[in-house]
């Protein structure tokens, strides 16, 4: 996994082509934890950056479930 533990999160930052291969990869993320129902905090930043944040909001900690779900979101970020 290409994931750091910061701040109880697990975060990865994707450095992408431009803005639009960042939006389109926000949107994989998107499907992917809307099957899983379990949303990270997503954002594009200087415009082709996007930065992943995982963690459980309920308990503002990582769980197995973030694991889980940075695990599945690897199979798009690795291929990217």
């Amino acid at each position: 996994m290409n994931w750091e533990e910061s701040d109880g999160k697990l975060v990865r930052n994707v450095k992408c082509q431009n803005f639009t291969e960042a939006l389109n990869l926000l949107n994989k993320i998107a499907v992917i934890a809307e099957s899983m129902n379990h949303h990270p905090d997503l954002k594009i930043y200087s415009y082709k950056f996007l930065s992943i944040e995982v963690y459980s909001h309920d308990t503002n900690s990582i769980t197995a479930k973030d694991y889980e779900l940075a695990q599945a979101l690897d199979h798009i970020l690795d291929r990217k």
